[in-house]
């Protein structure tokens, strides 16, 4: 079987946008810092600096950023933020904006975030599931830099959801459907990076040990209960709904590369190293490199079926996110170098013009739930989804200067 995308009036990466992005590498915007610190607090806000080192080894002024700004700029123009919601896919966006603005230093992608959080945070924010998570990476990040305690609030009501609030299963993974009493405790491998992330990044930024340990925990319990003889991660554990067997899902798969070495990172960082989480991912790697297809660099939808039902740009994106993020830190070795280069040329191909020529993410699936192959057969694919933006977003960002 076999389905394919409705194509719209676009060209491919065409001059015209490669003129624009030349024209967005050479543009520079210092971004101070603003917002108003917590009276009783001892944080002191901090602003990216251009000798920063995460932004020096990730080329501000390479083309991968340059076109990363090109989609930003698009999306930001096309979404306000006081329009999106309190969800997965944006706090995805919000997460890649809160890495390339660490970058750039590009004042609008900040500015963007606060004021998206800022809406929510004004008209109230439920945490009751994993995937009201994410808005919290970036609610860390202000907090950072501005030393307002609602940004504090934010993350900090995500951790007590975490640790005090969440269903869990009987092993103690923390339930994908947080405190619902309509359905058991059920894990969904996308978990793993919507409250990963805000527990990774409070690892790294807090300096929370509590927080990588909960990673760790978590990542082994998922890991135990969803990762097959393949290395590969199946969607979900203990959900009514049936579930084929030996279908490997790619977005699912990819959320938990990309989380997965971001946590090791922040390990190594401390002096620390996590053997079981490093297996766990080698394992996977070795399978998504025997799956990627050689001629687009890209991912299918359901990674063991190769030629059924289509390719697909999140989770290629988010596996070239994971993979480099193992190559630049030392976890994985060069041999996963072409993939990477692959994936991104791969990724840089569903990158298409809208009629006034600005970058647009095509080929996303839409939001999945979890089913039968005939199932994720049945989502079709889409263009300029929050999640899919952020996620090639992220690509860019964390390939450039590898």
């Amino acid at each position: 079987m076999s389905i394919a995308a409705t194509p719209r009036a676009r060209r491919r990466h065409a001059p015209r946008l490669r003129a624009l992005l030349v024209a967005a590498a050479a543009a520079g915007a210092a971004a101070g810092c603003s917002g108003d610190p917590d009276p009783g607090s001892t944080c002191t806000p901090t602003s990216p600096s251009a000798e920063d080192t995460f932004a020096r080894e990730r080329a501000p002024g390479s083309e991968d950023i340059a076109l990363a700004r090109a989609v930003a700029d698009r999306w930001i123009a096309e979404h306000p933020a006081d329009s999106l919601a309190w969800d997965w896919g944006e706090g995805t966006v919000m997460l890649a904006l809160v890495d390339l603005y660490r970058v750039t230093q590009h004042a609008p992608y900040r500015d963007y975030t606060r004021r998206y959080l800022d809406r929510h945070i004004e008209r109230g924010y439920e945490i009751a599931t994993s995937d009201r998570c994410p808005p919290a990476v970036a609610a860390l990040a202000l907090h950072e830099q501005t030393c307002a305690a609602p940004y504090r609030q934010v993350v900090d009501d995500v951790l007590r959801y975490l640790y005090e609030q969440a269903r869990r299963t009987e092993q103690g993974g923390i339930s994908h459907l947080g405190v619902s009493p309509l359905f058991e405790p059920t894990l969904w491998v996308d978990s793993l990076f919507m409250f990963g992330n805000v527990l990774i990044r409070s690892g790294e930024r807090a300096d929370d040990a509590r927080a990588l340990d909960e990673f760790s925990n978590q990542f082994q319990i998922f890991a135990s209960l969803l990762q097959e003889e393949p290395g590969l991660f199946r969607h979900a554990y203990n959900w009514g709904t049936p579930q084929d067997p030996g279908v490997y899902w790619a977005r699912g798969n990819a959320w938990v590369t990309a989380a997965g070495y971001d946590y090791l990172r922040v390990r190594a960082a401390r002096g620390e190293r996590d053997d079981a989480v490093a297996g766990s991912l080698e394992r996977q790697v070795a399978a998504i490199l025997d799956t990627q297809d050689q001629d687009t660099g890209l991912w299918w939808t359901i990674m063991n079926h190769p030629d059924e039902i289509y390719l697909e740009t999140s989770a290629t994106a988010l596996f070239a996110v994971g993979l480099a993020r193992g190559l630049r830190h030392g976890f994985l070795d060069a041999s996963v170098r072409p993939a990477v280069d692959r994936a991104m040329a791969g990724v840089r191909s569903r990158i298409e013009e809208d009629e006034a020529g600005r970058p647009v993410v095509t080929g996303t699936s839409g939001p999945t739930s979890v089913g039968r192959l005939e199932h994720y057969a049945a989502v079709e694919l889409r263009d300029d989804l929050s999640y899919g933006v952020g996620a090639v977003l992220l690509a860019l960002v964390e390939t450039s200067g590898l």
